[in-house]
């Protein structure tokens, strides 16, 4: 399986969400790839912001090599699964499309944690205190991610 993580600039939840997902699927034995993307450009080529490295250092991640990139049509044909951060980067991720197979591969990340409530995973860009709540929901989130797919 492949999937894409994506949120709005590609430094703060999204690396997060990679970090978090890779290390979960490394430790489950599964042969799944994981990458991040944000939905727009603004960061693209950036580390992670440091604020999302240093939250995910203190829970034993590196997420410090990764690159910042903005999603790219060919993502829909390259991944099964893309998992939006909130309901901005779903509704920016399905309008680019008008085929219906590639709609239904974007999904909210958080319903995976509480199915159908589309709990947006905060943007802590604005707020540094944010980081870490967003890496616990995240992490939630991918662990029951795994343990719906494996």
């Amino acid at each position: 399986m492949k999937i894409l993580m994506v949120c709005l600039g590609n430094i703060c939840r999204s690396p997060l969400a990679e970090g978090i997902m890779q290390r979960k699927i490394d430790k489950s034995g599964l042969d799944w790839s994981v990458d991040s993307a944000g939905t727009g450009a603004w960061h693209a080529g950036e580390k992670p912001d440091s604020r999302s490295i240093e939250v995910a250092k203190k829970n034993g991640l590196n997420i410090s090599m990764q690159k910042a990139r903005q999603f790219q049509l060919e993502d829909f044909k390259n991944f099964d699964l893309i998992l939006a951060m909130d309901s901005s980067n779903y509704s920016d991720l399905v309008n680019k499309t008008s085929l219906e197979s590639e709609k239904s591969k974007v999904r909210m990340i958080m319903n995976f944690k509480d199915p159908g409530r589309n709990e947006n995973v905060p943007d802590p860009y604005w707020n540094d205190n944010g980081f870490e709540n967003v890496y616990e929901m995240l992490d939630v989130a991918c662990e029951k991610f795994i343990e719906a797919y494996k």
